[in-house]
């Protein structure tokens, strides 16, 4: 049976190694499919970051598909029952890397647009394309870039569709109108280093730590609201020692993240964050940094118009989550006042054989095509 134009596509890209941040020519390839439906396509490269800005047409309402041709590395490939970068159907699946994360939403959404054209030669607004290759990476080359570039030209999107792997179960059950907040920190617990046999003549700074770690786990940050869960304190890594067992350590590093809601601001858990420190009158130094403020899409019409494209195409109602981690969306909501994140189901990304099911691919192309119905058709 001959393979749908979203599957073909799918695999192409899969064939393609663009591990983050290489992008082994998969922009280049989409470019050639959007140019002949009126795209002006722009490259932009920056330390070895690759994005693509295409756009059709320059009236509003401007209607933006956003995502990323890197992946994450294989890990051992010899525990993949198939080549990472061989597109395998088996079992009624497409196995590769980047099947779900997100090489099927990026063919999914030029097929898409293909067809919208090619039935609405005259479509209101404009469609425009934003992907990049540094999304798996350290995300600072790439659509944040991009997103100054607009900025600064004064192109604001209206909306914008991001193709993250979002459903949970079957394909369309869950989409993100926003994430959390990520803001990292790293503690060092300054004490005196001395042998274990006379702390009368160190300071331990793990005993001096605890008492300070256990009020910060214990903090209650915020409530969250309806649509955030409560923000979370999580301590990733904790480092003292010599390495040797009579030696009381000269300081203790602790790594630690806040995954927060519109509830908080960043300056609002820093604050509270060194006061508790302060209490336990800690020696300490405390290093931040923030990856990404939360964003929120309230229900609307964008929203509104994702999930009637998806009951009408597979029957399932949707949830509104924003749950999970940080994505490209916490960059484009500065300017773009709608963002969703839908795309197909994440239980295999960044695994060993990664794969979606073949039998999603075409209604993700469906879905994308009725959303741009229902926004740019009239």
């Amino acid at each position: 049976m001959k393979p749908s134009r979203t599957l073909q596509l799918t695999e192409e890209l899969i064939a393609r190694p663009s591990v983050s941040p290489d992008d082994a020519g998969c922009q280049r390839q989409l470019a050639g499919l959007l140019q002949p439906l009126g795209f002006r396509c722009e490259t932009i490269e920056s330390n070895g970051t690759t994005n693509l800005w295409a756009r059709k047409g320059s009236e509003a309402p401007l209607f933006v598909f956003a995502g990323h041709t890197d992946v994450v590395p294989t890990g051992p490939r010899e525990q993949w029952h198939s080549d990472p970068f061989v597109p395998t159907r088996r079992d009624d699946k497409l196995y590769g890397r980047g099947a779900a994360d997100m090489k099927t939403s990026l063919a999914a959404m030029v097929v898409a647009t293909e067809e919208f054209v090619a039935a609405y030669p005259q479509h209101k607004g404009s469609i425009a394309f934003l992907i990049t290759s540094d999304e798996e990476g350290p995300a600072t080359d790439g659509t944040k870039l991009v997103v100054e570039m607009l900025d600064d030209r004064g192109e604001k999107p209206d909306y914008c569709v991001v193709g993250e792997p979002t459903s949970s179960h079957v394909l369309g059950d869950m989409i993100k109108n926003g994430r959390r907040g990520s803001l990292s920190g790293r503690l060092v617990v300054k004490g005196v280093q001395g042998h274990i046999a006379y702390p009368q003549f160190a300071r331990n700074p793990i005993h001096l730590a605890a008492p300070a770690l256990a009020a910060l786990a214990a903090e209650v940050w915020d409530e969250g609201n309806e649509y955030y869960l409560p923000t979370s304190w999580q301590a990733s890594n904790i480092h003292a020692g010599t390495g040797a067992n009579n030696v009381i350590p000269g300081t203790l590093t602790v790594d630690f993240n806040f995954r927060f809601s519109t509830a908080s601001t960043a300056e609002s858990l820093q604050a509270r964050v060194h006061a508790i420190l302060d209490h336990h009158q800690l020696e300490y130094e405390l290093d931040w940094t923030l990856s990404g403020l939360p964003f929120l899409t309230p229900h609307g019409t964008l929203s509104t118009a994702i999930c009637e494209a998806i009951l009408a195409e597979t029957g399932v109602k949707t949830e509104l989550s924003t749950t999970g981690g940080t994505s490209d969306g916490r960059f484009i909501a500065r300017i773009c006042p709608q963002v969703i994140e839908f795309g197909p189901t994440n239980a295999s990304i960044h695994k060993i054989d990664e794969h979606i099911e073949l039998r999603s691919i075409d209604p993700l192309k469906n879905i994308y095509r009725r959303t741009l119905e229902r926004l740019l058709a009239g």
